[in-house]
């Protein structure tokens, strides 16, 4: 396999599809990325994406947010859509960002913070991205100032969180040890593999 469209929400999630991607089926790869505008758009092509992968593969990520489980939130999106053997629905619980706490170790050093203050099994936040940022509170200077929100803002996250957490997605996060303690990650690990034959 040459080719493969992904369909993520969103700039990190995007680099994690990469990478999921680049482990298990190489990174000759070549892979278009179909959007970034939020699961509303994803949601919206939906239809569309179905189609394409009629004849190539598509990856789709998205995040579980408030639903209740993953089946049911695909239940929702397809309806009456049938999902062709090449299309890989995959949800992140709750957040991608539970992807990434899901490697604790490689995320402390990153941040340089200890690695107990990494929650054990970040499937079970209510919010994974906050819990990300809180966390790089007390991150090296550089990595704080562009993950954590400025005093007074309204953002949850900072302005340069993707350009902090993606060179991190990119280099040094261990996809196999995260899918260890997450198990939407390693079910979505597992399906992209079995592409690979």
């Amino acid at each position: 396999m040459s080719f493969i469209y992904l369909a993520v929400e969103d700039e990190l999630s995007e680099a994690v599809g990469k990478r999921i991607i680049a482990e298990f089926l190489g990174r000759d790869i070549f892979v278009q990325v179909l959007s970034r505008g939020g699961f509303g758009y994803l949601k919206s092509k939906l239809s569309n994406f179905v189609q394409m992968s009629r004849n190539s593969p598509v990856l789709l990520l998205t995040d579980l947010d408030n639903d209740q489980c993953g089946p049911s939130l695909k239940r929702k999106w397809f309806g009456s859509l049938e999902q062709p053997a090449l299309f890989f629905f995959r949800v992140a619980v709750r957040e991608t960002e539970a992807w990434l706490l899901a490697d604790s170790r490689a995320l402390s050093v990153y941040l340089g913070v200890s690695e107990a203050s990494i929650p054990r099994n970040p499937e079970t936040l209510a919010d994974p991205k906050r819990e990300l940022v809180t966390i790089a509170r007390k991150a090296k200077k550089e990595l704080r100032q562009d993950i954590v929100p400025e005093r007074g803002s309204k953002s949850i996250q900072g302005i340069g969180y993707n350009r902090a957490l993606c060179p991190f997605v990119e280099r040094h996060w261990d996809i196999r040890s995260a899918a260890k303690n997450s198990d939407s990650l390693n079910r979505a690990c597992r399906r992209i593999a079995a592409l690979a034959g």
